[in-house]
C-alpha cells in the first residue's frame, strides 16, 4: 500500500509496466496526429524541433525521477511543488496538471473521432467520443494492474507499428515501390523550399505544436506512488526518453517526409494513414488506423489514470475535495474516475459544436498547461537542490545530470515556448485560457483552501477533511 487507512493506492504497477507506460506515454496524438500539423509549420525543420523539445523534456523528467526516486508519494510533483515552492504553487501544479489531462484527453478523443472517419465518413464524430467516454471510464475504475496490463498491451501495439512503418518506409525508400505515384527520395528533406522551408519563424511556431506532442511523459512521476519498486522502475523509465526520441519521432517523421514531400501532408487524418494509402497501399492504411485509434486508447487511458491519481494526492493534502480520496475495494480512487470522465463530456459538446477547428485550439490550451507543469517540476527541482548540502547531493540515488546548467536553460526553454504562444492567433487564445485559468485557481485558493494553517506539505490544519474519506 501506499499509505496506511482506508484510503490507500495498491503497489500494482510492475517494473514490465512501468517500462511499457513510459514508452508508450510518448506515442500518442502528438505523433500520429499532430505532427501532420507542426510539419505544415515547420517542414522538414520539425526534426531539429522534435530534437531539441526531447532533449528539454529529458532533464524534466530527470529532475522529476531524482525527486520522485526520493520520495515516491501520491500527488508527486504537485506535492513536491507544494513543498518546496509553497502551497499556492502546490495548488496550482496539481490542478492545472488535472486541467491539462482534460485537455489532453478532449484532444484524443477528438483524433479517435477523426481517425473514425477514415471507415465511417458520414458519423458525426461526436458519437465516437462519447463512445469512447464510457469504454475507458469503465476500464479505469478496475485495479491499477488490469490499467497497468492494458496499458502494456497498447504500448507494445504502438510500438510494434512504429518500428514495422520505419522498416516499411526504409524499403520503399531503398527498393521503390511500383504502385507508388509519390515522390520518394531522401532529397524530399531539402529539396522543396530547402530544411527551413517557412523560415527560422515556421520552425520555432512548431514548438507549441511539438511540445504538446510530448505532454503527458510526466505521467511516469505519477505512476511511482503505485510502482513496486520505484528506485529501481523509475530511473530506467526515465532513461528510455532519449531512444524514445530519436526513434519514435525523428526517426519516423524523417522517413514519413522522405517518402511524401512535406508540402503534400495534409492536417485532415493521420501522416502515417495517408502516406500509406497515397502509395496505393490501401491495407496498410486500414491496419495503421487500427494502430492510431489504439494509440488514442491508450492516450486517454492514461490521461485518466494520471489525473485520477494527482487529485487523489491533492485530496490528501487538504487541496481538493475529501470525497476526491475515496479509494474503492481494488484501491482506485472511483471518485476522481467518474469526476475526469464526466468532466470529458465537454470533448462530446465541443466535437458536435465546431468539429473542425476544435484540435488546433485544445492542443494550443494543452501546451499551454503542459509546459507551466513542467515548469514548475524545474522549479520544485531547483529550489530543493539548492537546500541541498554537499553530503546530500552526493548521497541522491538518480541525481539529475548536468547540475545546474542544464536545468538553467531547461527553465528558459520553458519560458520561450509562452512567448512563442503569443505570436499566432491559433495559439494566442491559450495564453488568454492559461492567465484565466490560473487567476481563478488563485482566487479560490485565497478565499478556500488557503485559509488553513503552514506554508508547505501537507501539514494536518490544512486539510479539507480528508479524514471524511473512505472506501467506496
Amino acid at each position: 500500500m501506499v499509505r496506511k487507512g482506508a484510503a490507500a493506492l495498491t503497489r500494482g504497477l510492475t517494473a514490465r509496466h512501468i517500462r511499457f507506460i513510459a514508452l508508450g506515454s510518448a506515442i500518442g496524438t502528438g505523433l500520429f496526429y499532430g505532427s501532420s500539423e507542426a510539419i505544415s509549420q515547420a517542414g522538414p525543420s520539425v526534426l531539429l524541433a522534435y530534437l531539441i523539445g526531447g532533449a528539454v523534456v529529458f532533464v524534466v523528467l530527470r529532475a522529476l525521477g531524482e525527486m520522485a526516486v526520493a520520495d515516491p508519494v501520491p500527488g508527486s510533483f504537485g506535492e513536491y511543488a507544494s513543498r518546496h515552492l509553497g502551497r499556492l504553487p502546490g495548488f496550482l501544479t496539481g490542478w492545472t496538471y488535472t486541467f491539462e489531462m482534460i485537455i489532453v484527453c478532449i484532444a484524443d478523443v477528438t483524433a479517435l473521432a477523426v481517425y473514425m472517419g477514415f471507415w465511417f465518413p458520414d458519423v458525426p464524430r461526436w458519437i465516437w467520443v462519447l463512445a469512447t467516454l464510457f469504454v475507458i471510464g469503465a476500464v479505469n475504475l478496475l485495479s491499477v494492474k488490469v490499467f497497468g496490463e492494458l496499458e502494456f498491451w497498447f504500448s507494445v501495439v504502438k510500438i510494434v507499428a512504429i518500428i514495422a512503418m520505419i522498416l516499411g518506409g526504409i524499403a520503399v525508400l531503398v527498393f521503390g515501390f511500383s504502385g507508388a505515384h509519390a515522390e520518394t527520395g531522401v532529397s524530399n528533406l531539402w529539396s522543396h523550399g530547402g530544411f527551413f522551408p517557412n523560415g527560422i519563424e515556421g520552425f520555432l511556431m512548431s514548438f507549441a505544436v511539438v511540445m504538446f506532442a510530448f505532454g503527458g511523459t510526466e505521467i511516469i512521476g505519477v505512476t511511482a506512488g503505485e510502482a513496486e519498486e520505484p528506485h529501481k522502475t523509475i530511473p530506467r523509465a526515465m532513461n528510455s526518453v532519449p531512444v524514445r526520441v530519436l526513434l519514435f519521432y525523428v526517426l519516423t517523421i524523417g522517413v514519413i517526409m522522405s517518402i511524401t514531400p512535406w508540402q503534400s501532408i495534409s492536417s485532415s487524418g493521420s501522416p502515417f494513414v495517408q502516406i500509406f494509402e497515397g502509395l496505393g497501399l490501401t491495407s496498410a492504411a486500414t491496419v495503421l488506423n487500427v494502430v492510431v485509434i489504439t494509440a488514442a486508447l491508450s492516450a486517454i487511458n492514461s490521461d485518466i489514470f494520471g489525473a485520477g491519481r494527482m487529485l487523489f494526492g491533492m485530496a490528501e493534502r487538504g487541496q481538493a475535495p475529501a470525497i476526491m480520496g475515496r479509494v474503492s475495494r481494488n484501491g482506485v480512487p472511483w471518485m476522481t474516475v467518474v469526476i475526469m470522465t464526466g468532466a470529458l463530456l465537454i470533448g462530446v459538446v465541443l466535437n458536435y459544436v465546431v468539429p473542425e477547428n476544435i484540435f488546433t485550439i485544445i492542443a494550443s490550451i494543452a501546451t499551454f498547461a503542459t509546459v507551466w507543469v513542467w515548469l514548475m517540476i524545474m522549479l520544485a527541482h531547483f529550489q530543493a537542490r539548492r537546500k541541498m548540502s554537499p553530503a546530500e547531493a552526493s548521497a541522491l540515488k538518480f541525481p539529475s545530470p548536468l547540475w545546474p546548467y542544464a536545468q538553467i536553460a531547461a527553465i528558459a526553454f520553458l519560458v520561450f515556448v509562452f512567448v512563442l504562444l503569443a505570436f499566432s492567433a491559433d495559439t494566442r487564445v491559450a495564453l488568454v485560457v492559461g492567465a484565466v485559468w490560473l487567476a481563478a485557481l488563485t482566487i479560490f485558493y485565497k478565499f478556500g483552501v488557503g485559509r488553513g494553517k503552514g506554508t508547505g506539505g501537507s501539514s494536518d490544519g490544512d486539510r479539507l477533511a480528508v479524514s471524511e474519506a473512505g472506501t467506496g
